[in-house]
Parts: C-alpha cells; structure tokens; sequence
C-alpha cells in the first residue's frame, strides 16, 4: 500500500466504515504515521468530502453525518476510457490550476466497484508513455471555462491580462476560440484594444468578464491553424526559406505545424521557417527523403556539410 493515492482512497474507505477513528488507529492502518494522517485528510477536504476532526482524549476523525459518496456507474470500457482521458491529459500538460485530474481519479476509483477498480489502478500504475511529458503552464479553472462558453455563444468578454514583460492590462476581446499546444493554453481572437486579430495565453489572463456585446467570428476562420502560423513567426535568428520537391500532404504530416509554413509551388513545397539555431534545421531536413533547394540562408549550406561530415565520421568508426 506504499502508492500515495491508494492510501488516501483507503482512508476514505475507513472513513466510511466506521463512525470515529483516531490518528493513531488510522496510521497503523495505513502503515504510515499521524502527520501523514493529516497530510491526506486535508487532502480530502481539497477533494471537497467533509472529514471532520475532533480534538482531545477521546477525538478522531470522522466524515460528516449524513455524507455518502454517490454512487457511480460506469461500464468497463467507459471507465477505462475516463481513467486514459485523464492520465493522457495528465502527460500531455492539459491540467487546470488545481490538481483536478488526481481529484478526479481518486472519486472515480473510490465509487467503482472492487473488480473494476482494481485492473483500472494497475493500469493506472504501470502504464508508460513513449512520449515525454510535457510541463504545462496551467490556466485558472474558472478563466478556461469563461473563454469556452464566451466562444461558443458569441460574447465578448473583458480580461485582466499580464504580458511576459509584466505589464497589466484590461482589455475586451471577441474570442474565436481555444487552442491546447504543447502544454498550454491559448485563446485567439479579435482585441478591441489593439484593433487587430491577437493571441493570447490563458495562463496569462487572471480574471474574464462577460460583456452584453455580441460578435461573428470571421466566416471559415482556423484558430488552430492561425496560432501554429503565429508560434511560427516568433522572433528567432534564422530565416529560412527551402524548396522540398515532394508532396504537400505528405511533407506537412513530417514537419511541425508550429515551426513551419509551406506553401505548394510548381517545382514543389515552399517551406518558410524561423531558427534559432541552423544545426536543428539541418537535422530537421535531412530526416526528410525528398530532395530539396535551400534558396536562403547560406549558412544553413554549412549547417548540412557540418552535419554530412559528423555521419561519416560516424559511419568510418
């Protein structure tokens, strides 16, 4: 029982069955000690069920009179898939300021019957990931869902914004609608302030206001596809501009839609990207097996020989 979540659901199992335990009880229950106790029932509490305790000779611990966890009813496979959802959202970095998604499973696994909770906990703790796991910037709980629903119905919404200088500001914006990548959050929309089609990330934005104003979201507009375009015209050192003499589809499904554009031409693919560094932009292409043209920088012509030169040191080993 040495898995921290396993231990706080097995309190609230003792809870639940007995009307008043003490620390001490607990903790030799739980092959732990009463410290740790009040780590995991304050735990609880954050989790929104009522343990109470009583001070004293004869105080202990207790769930509120009355309180009953609901019961829950799933079938296997829509457990599972609620217990993936989570754990994905978990590495993916799609988490909310609070610790919803452990909150989350802990409910879940509490209520479930005992011969689904058990395989769905085994494979909550032996499931790995090729992926790594991303640190996401989390947003506020309440920021996220206001942006959400304001972008559903049409409404523009006032926000307390920071920038990354730090600077605050109050703004209105008429919010198209929110982006996940790569561990953050994002919201794309029209900015009253500045006049113009703006991004922002939603971790940034401390408090969303409803205003009466209602908008129309330009007709066909891709929030996705304008913020990968805009994370691609970030200011970095290099800009580079290549021919890839191959497929459009194939080439965009290779490349990442966050560091390039690319545009179909008669001789091929146009690839716009910016680099901070040429050596990973050289890496980049020659993962690829189709020919290509570098029209600029020149540099990135070094970047390619420097890279040849390493594979045939490599290959002469």
């Amino acid at each position: 029982m040495s898995h921290p979540l396993t231990r706080v659901l097995t309190l609230l199992e003792l809870l639940q069955s007995n009307a008043r335990l003490t620390g001490t009880e607990l903790a030799d229950r739980l092959d732990t000690d009463v410290r740790t106790v009040r780590r995991y029932t304050a735990y609880l509490r954050e989790l929104g069920i009522p343990v109470e305790a009583e001070r004293g000779r004869y105080g202990g611990y207790r769930l509120a009179r009355g309180y009953r966890m609901p019961p829950l009813v799933l079938t296997n496979d829509e457990a599972l898939a609620v217990v993936l959802g989570l754990l994905a959202a978990e590495r993916l970095g799609m988490g909310t300021a609070a610790p919803a998604s452990a909150g989350a499973l802990a409910k879940i696994e509490r209520v479930l019957p005992h011969a689904l909770r058990e395989p769905l906990a085994a494979m909550r703790e032996t499931l790995s990931f090729t992926a790594n796991a991303v640190i996401g910037q989390a947003p506020g709980t309440g920021v996220l869902l206001a942006l959400a629903q304001a972008s559903r119905a049409r409404t523009t919404v006032a926000i307390h914004h920071q920038s990354w200088r730090q600077e605050h500001t109050e703004r209105d914006i008429d919010p198209y609608g929110v982006v996940f990548h790569t561990g953050r959050w994002y919201v794309v929309g029209h900015d009253h302030l500045r006049g113009s089609l703006r991004t922002f990330r939603i971790d940034r934005i401390a408090s969303v206001t409803p205003r009466t104003d209602s908008f129309t979201a330009p007709d066909g507009f891709d929030p996705v596809a304008h913020l990968t375009s805009t994370l691609a015209q970030g200011p970095y050192r290099w800009q580079v501009e290549v021919t890839i003499h191959g497929p459009l589809d194939e080439i965009a499904r290779r490349l990442p839609r966050s560091a390039v554009t690319l545009t179909a031409q008669p001789t091929g693919v146009l690839m716009h990207a910016r680099a901070e560094r040429l050596d990973g932009m050289a890496h980049m292409l020659a993962s690829l097996e189709w020919p290509f043209t570098i029209h600029h920088p020149d540099e990135l012509r070094q970047a390619l020989k420097d890279l040849a030169a390493q594979l045939t040191a490599a290959a002469q080993r």
